[in-house]
């Protein structure tokens, strides 16, 4: 009986183990074919016929059972009519692009392909609008993600830029890309300044008798530190660094708005839209539903792109952490 047992089990192990290489298999191919194709998907939707398809159930939900036949039959004769006014409306397109920034500016990964995309296709008569909330982050960050757009406006493509809530520090070094900059009357805008924080434990270390020793090699290569004593020589270098950031992000934003009064408006403050608009911060006060209504009303066929990154099982589990190459004299710098 012991017998029997032992190779009744052995049979299980071996069986065990042909499914897990089988299963193993087939996500290695499945692994590579995602790696040959790329490291994520385009998706592109026709908000358009999405509105439309709403106000359709909204017309099904509040008509009789006879007239829901009789508008089924209608949207089927439609359909073919409503498919050659999109392809008649092809010459005159607007293209919605999200992006909602975090302190890494992490949705640059796929707003540079939306914008590769894009610049693929584009036509004279299109508009690209870039639908961005945004707080501001780190410098290289929001640097990188401004330079996307840039990318849209030196094509010579028209780029509007809609703040629902808000586009702030590096949100705005983004905003101020566009042709056209709309707010919400509400939107926060502004903040156009950089600021720096570091904590420093020396003296509850020293308390305790407790030594960092810190070596470096050139003399500016650590300014401030978390743990030895700080210096006033470092304190200015510091001081300096963030000044020199602070000029170059005024630089950016007059070049590209230079009817804005930038010594009034780079004072680290923020606006509301109103507010913002009487600055010369914002050109109108409009949401970015009304004005994509506008443009559909208008005849314009509306697609909006996602680039959707395929994220490895440590990011799905919460684990990945970004690469940590943000750091200027030891301390990140957040426009």
């Amino acid at each position: 009986m012991v017998s029997e047992y032992l190779l009744f089990a052995a049979k299980s192990i071996t069986w065990i183990a042909a499914i897990l290489l089988l299963v193993g298999g087939l996500g290695l191919l499945a692994r590579k074919g995602q790696q040959l194709s790329g490291r994520g998907h385009l998706e592109v939707t026709d908000l358009g016929a999405e509105v439309r398809g709403m106000g359709q159930v909204l017309d099904t939900a509040m008509a009789g059972p006879r007239e829901r036949r009789t508008l089924r039959k209608a949207w089927r004769r439609n359909r073919r009519t409503a498919t050659a006014a999109a392809a008649a409306a092809a010459g005159n397109r607007v293209f919605v692009i999200d992006f909602t920034g975090d302190l890494q500016a992490s949705g640059v990964t796929a707003l540079r392909h939306e914008v590769t995309a894009l610049l693929s296709r584009v036509r004279p008569d299109d508009e690209v609008v870039v639908r961005l909330e945004s707080a501001g982050g780190l410098v290289h960050a929001y640097g990188l993600a401004a330079s996307q757009l840039d990318r849209i406006a030196q094509a010579g493509t028209r780029l509007t830029v809609c703040v629902d809530k808000v586009a702030a520090s590096g949100g705005y070094l983004m905003a101020c890309v566009a042709d056209r900059i709309l707010a919400a009357p509400f939107a926060v805008l502004g903040s156009i300044g950089v600021i720096a924080q570091v904590p420093n434990i020396h003296r509850l270390l020293k308390r305790h008798d407790i030594d960092v020793e810190l070596l470096t090699a050139g003399q500016y290569k650590r300014t401030l530190t978390m743990l030895g004593e700080n210096t006033d020589a470092g304190r200015d270098k510091f001081q300096s660094d963030l000044d020199t950031t602070h000029a170059l992000f005024k630089q950016y934003v007059a070049e590209r708005r230079p009817d804005l009064d930038i010594e009034a408006a780079a004072t680290g403050e923020i606006w509301l839209g109103t507010r913002a608009q009487a600055m010369g911060l914002v050109d109108a006060i409009q949401t970015s539903d009304e004005y994509l209504a506008t443009r559909a009303a208008a005849g314009a066929a509306v697609y909006e792109l996602s680039y959707r990154c395929r994220q490895s099982w440590r990011q799905r589990l919460g684990l990945a952490s970004a690469a940590d190459d943000s750091w200027l004299g030891g301390v990140r710098l957040p426009v």
